[in-house]
């Protein structure tokens, strides 16, 4: 751990910190939910993002230790512990994305650092970096239709999977952690570009907004 640079990105300070999204919040506003409302969109703002990457054995058991919950071992596969608050995503056969609540990530990142001492593997903070958008609704799945270019069949998109693919010109995480949600971990840059996107998109389905 001495080899490597760490440091809590969410040191106590007076400045405030803003979701990704509050800029589009104010530009171009959050529609209120209505009686023909068919899509639910809701920031799952500020959130922990971890990429982790190494050898799975020692991953496993560290990750195992420190949260309870075992990496995905199969590729394009999303785990959950049992609250649905912390979240292991398969990207590469090294590496996984770790979301958990806002706040746990550097006690995380510091007691994985602890538990795989001196073995092989990177630990990177990505959490100001991108931020989490979810959809929720009986039109769900058809805005996604419009939009990303993954098949979201149930057949081929069942829930625990989670792939990384094009949402309309940007790169995207698409996730379907139950029957009721979908995912999508997008890049802060294009954050506002994804969410007037779905706002457009889902004009027809009377999305609604939830702040």
């Amino acid at each position: 751990m001495s080899n490597a640079a760490t440091f809590d990105t969410r040191t106590d300070s007076a400045i405030p910190m803003e979701s990704p999204l509050a800029y589009s919040y104010r530009r171009s506003g959050a529609p209120a939910t209505g009686p023909a409302s068919r899509v639910t969109l809701r920031e799952r703002a500020l959130l922990g993002h971890l990429i982790v990457r190494g050898g799975a054995i020692a991953l496993d058991e560290a990750v195992r230790g420190v949260l309870g919950i075992s990496l995905p071992g199969q590729p394009q596969t999303l785990v959950q512990d049992a609250s649905g608050e912390r979240s292991i995503q398969w990207l590469s056969p090294d590496e996984w994305l770790v979301i958990v609540p806002g706040g746990e990530e550097f006690p995380l990142e510091t007691r994985l650092r602890e538990r795989l001492g001196s073995a092989h593997y990177a630990i990177s903070d990505v959490s100001g970096g991108q931020t989490l958008l979810e959809l929720a609704g009986e039109a769900a799945r058809e805005l996604l239709m419009k939009t990303v270019i993954y098949d979201v069949h149930p057949s081929h998109f069942p829930v625990g999977k989670g792939v990384t693919t094009v949402f309309a010109k940007a790169a995207t995480m698409l996730r379907r952690p139950d029957e009721e949600r979908w995912e999508l971990v997008v890049r802060r840059s294009f954050a506002d570009y994804c969410y007037r996107w779905l706002l457009d998109a889902g004009a027809e389905y009377g999305v609604n907004v939830e702040q």
